[in-house]
């Protein structure tokens, strides 16, 4: 297995992996993860964004950002076929080790609750679940759905 950082040259073979599973498909919205919005968060991002490659075929891809201060994981999918074998352990670290090198020193994630499988992955890495607050948002965008 290979690692390494992403780029919009892999888009179409990510795009095709977030549709391989329902949880990874519904976290998808129709702006931020066309082509453009994704592009535009690799400039952002250049380096905190990273591949699982074996036979030259992205099987597994971390999406990773930051804002100066949090770090926050946006997508991680490993393909159905390919998980069970460390490769989403081993995102998350690139991940992380990317966000320290860049100064940063908290990172969160967004977990669907019904998410059995994906709750447990991330109690296993070592991020907690927080009570004290609540998740806010608000589209700017109408063509961007505000969820439930």
């Amino acid at each position: 297995m290979e690692y390494r950082t992403i780029n919009i040259k892999d888009y179409d073979e990510i795009f095709e992996l977030w549709n391989s599973t329902e949880q990874s498909r519904r976290a998808l919205n129709p702006v931020d993860d066309t082509r453009e919005g994704i592009d535009r968060y690799l400039k952002r991002n250049p380096n905190t964004c990273f591949a699982a490659v074996t036979d030259d075929k992205i099987v597994g891809v971390i999406l990773t950002g930051h804002d100066g201060r949090r770090g926050i994981i946006h997508h991680m999918c490993v393909h159905p076929d390919y998980r069970r074998r460390g490769i989403a352990g081993q995102l998350v670290s690139l991940a992380e080790d990317a966000l320290k090198k860049e100064g940063i020193q908290k990172v969160f994630g967004l977990v669907f609750k019904d998410n059995d499988t994906a709750n447990f992955f991330w109690e296993q890495q070592g991020y907690s679940i927080r009570t004290n607050l609540n998740y806010r948002n608000k589209s700017l965008n109408d063509n961007i759905p505000t969820g439930e």
